[in-house]
């Protein structure tokens, strides 16, 4: 307390000073109209950009709350999808009842489930992914792996109660069946090891159109993904020397050195489809 007294004896006069000054520019700026509008606009615009830099980091420490937020509602638009969803064939299906229904109730083929990258590997050879879900939350093995942008990502191939294992669509032994979005040309797009996010496609006739920037989809021919997938864009054409067909650089659309979250896709009729899949195989032993 003492020395704030000398602080306050040793400067009274400065102090008084700036006392004095302030209160002139109060009644400069409170009885001039002029002085007045400068003022208020100057106050506003320091105020402005107080409250914006403020917000910008509010905004930055609620962005992992954001973030949830926005891939559940992601979840949910993905599950009203059109594609999910198909209408049964009912051409021969004989139904005895005393009344006459066409029935065009559309059923639910696939349905999207989302979950947090917690490891994902893109510098080996042999790349997965570990998701924070796994059976307790109805992940399990061959569902398709797609990131926020509906880009293709991996397939499941293996699950614990809690935890879930995919193999990388960088990984030397990922294939899957791609196509052509403006010929409709279908091919097998695989990882050749080489550069991270560069894939390559085969099987393309050399009398297919294909150009720089076209956009490669998911067939539809697999039970892992529905048709038209995003699974990336072409970066360059080769033609093949020794066969009639192309080899096509494509760049993934899915960016795997960001990965954070990404959406399971359970496909309701892949285990029908399977079964007669391993009964055909096992009458052609």
């Amino acid at each position: 307390m003492r020395n704030i007294f000398l602080f306050v004896r040793r400067y009274f006069t400065f102090i008084f000073f700036l006392l004095l000054q302030g209160f002139c520019i109060y009644l400069i700026v409170h009885y001039n109209t002029y002085h007045n509008a400068v003022f208020s606009n100057t106050a506003n615009q320091l105020t402005g950009k107080v409250n914006e830099q403020y917000n910008k980091i509010e905004d930055y420490f609620h962005l992992k709350r954001t973030n949830d937020s926005l891939v559940k509602a992601n979840e949910r638009l993905y599950n009203k999808l059109r594609a999910d969803f198909q209408i049964p064939d009912t051409v021969s299906k004989t139904v005895l009842d005393t009344i006459k229904v066409d029935s065009l109730t559309e059923y639910r083929r696939y349905t999207y489930m989302q979950a947090a990258v917690i490891e994902n590997s893109v510098n080996t050879q042999s790349n997965f992914i570990v998701l924070n879900r796994g059976r307790s939350q109805q992940l399990k093995e061959d569902m398709g792996l797609v990131d926020i942008n509906n880009a293709v990502v991996g397939v499941i191939t293996a699950a614990s109660s809690d935890y879930s294992v995919a193999m990388s669509l960088l990984h030397k032994d990922s294939k899957i069946d791609g196509k052509l979005l403006k010929g409709g040309e279908t091919g097998t797009v695989a990882w050749d090891g080489v550069t991270p996010n560069i894939l390559t496609m085969t099987r393309i006739p050399k009398s297919a159109k294909v150009e720089k920037g076209d956009t490669i989809i998911t067939s539809g021919n697999s039970t892992y993904f529905p048709k038209g997938m995003v699974i990336g864009y072409v970066t360059e054409v080769i033609p093949e020397k020794s066969t009639n067909n192309f080899l096509i650089k494509i760049r993934s659309a899915a960016d795997f050195y960001s990965l954070q979250y990404v959406f399971a896709i359970d496909n309701k009729q892949q285990e029908a489809i399977q079964q007669l899949l391993d009964k055909a195989k096992q009458q052609n032993k």
